[in-house]
């Protein structure tokens, strides 16, 4: 018989193999360091006490300008990590989200899960559960089958030579001084998007230092313009965070020429896709979407999952996601 058990701390963690850095105890020890970030590790062993899964959660803290002024939820990126032969992997997920729900309903406002490899894993747990689907967007670029140069659209290719004649220079973060000019843009970027968390500069730096992130940014004159940030779990790259100054710097088209050089960067290091985690739904009128299909990427459409303490909430949504199919 299975047990799950859920630990808060990297030291009380027994020994078992991390393959996804999203479900790693590097990761959750950085969430541990980290202010305003509270992780969970949940565990299932077998009779021999045998780890057989593992999946990370993470409770962030917002700050809002209205009451109460601090929120919190919890945050799952895919599946969790399962040893080989676990056939019946959609039944112990069933089991770490269930504990999860059960320790930490009372304490967050919301669950939110992303991230799935396989769009209908765990659909009937998470509806029993009383989880409710939000559709949305997934795009990744592959890069084995052919160079990033093949895919990328024509008029997007002429925009970044162009911005790059002109003076933008995109490298990695090297030093304190481009780091902290880096923080500033995000900082500013994310301001008027409440739901874009930003974790604190301290949750990058500590990223950068466990080498599974890179960090790019653009300089014009010396001025950073453009930032993405990057995590390299397994054979892919996840683009997790970008800021660019669109406006004022729109000749430049930053975005782009950050974005451009993270992927040629990672088709150079022999990475398999670049996946980006926050394209949005699927409205007809997306233009973020719209603007990284242009580097010649693939769109699917997956869920993300939420859960609020309230009942009544949960069945309104899904009764709104049976009629229209939110």
């Amino acid at each position: 018989m299975m047990r799950t058990r859920i630990y808060e701390h990297v030291v009380e963690l027994p020994d078992f193999p991390c393959r996804k850095y999203f479900h790693s105890r590097q990761l959750m020890q950085i969430y541990e360091d980290a202010q305003r970030q509270k992780p969970y590790m949940v565990v299932v062993s077998d009779d021999d006490e045998q780890v057989v899964a593992h999946l990370l959660a993470v409770v962030r803290q917002h700050r809002l300008w209205i009451p109460p002024f601090l929120m919190q939820h919890a945050w799952i990126i895919g599946e969790g990590e399962y040893e080989r032969g676990v056939n019946n992997r959609e039944e112990v997920f069933d089991m770490m989200v269930s504990a999860l729900k059960n320790k930490l309903q009372h304490q967050v406002l919301y669950f939110e899960l992303l991230g799935f490899e396989q769009k209908m894993f765990g659909y009937g747990a998470l509806r029993r559960m009383d989880f409710f689907p939000v559709k949305w967007m997934s795009v990744h670029n592959s890069l084995h089958s052919a160079p990033p140069q093949d895919r990328i659209s024509e008029r997007l290719l002429h925009r970044i030579e162009n911005g790059i004649a002109r003076g933008a220079v995109t490298k990695k973060v090297e030093n304190d001084e481009e780091f902290d000019a880096f923080f500033k843009l995000l900082s500013q970027y994310n301001w008027l998007k409440p739901y874009h968390y930003q974790p604190p500069a301290s949750f990058f730096r500590s990223l950068m230092d466990d080498g599974h992130c890179q960090i790019f940014i653009t300089l014009f004159h010396g001025h950073v313009i453009g930032a993405a940030v990057c995590i390299y779990s397994e054979n892919d790259v996840y683009l997790w965070y970008s800021a660019a100054r669109r406006k004022s710097m729109a000749p430049l088209h930053p975005l782009s020429v950050t974005l451009w050089k993270a992927m040629t960067d990672a088709h150079e290091a022999g990475y398999d896709h670049v996946r980006f985690l926050n394209v949005g739904m699927p409205f007809r009128r997306n233009p973020y979407r719209d603007f990284i299909l242009r580097f010649g990427g693939k769109e699917c459409s997956t869920y993300r999952w939420f859960l609020t303490p309230i009942k009544w909430v949960n069945h309104f949504f899904t009764w709104l996601w049976r009629i229209i199919g939110i």
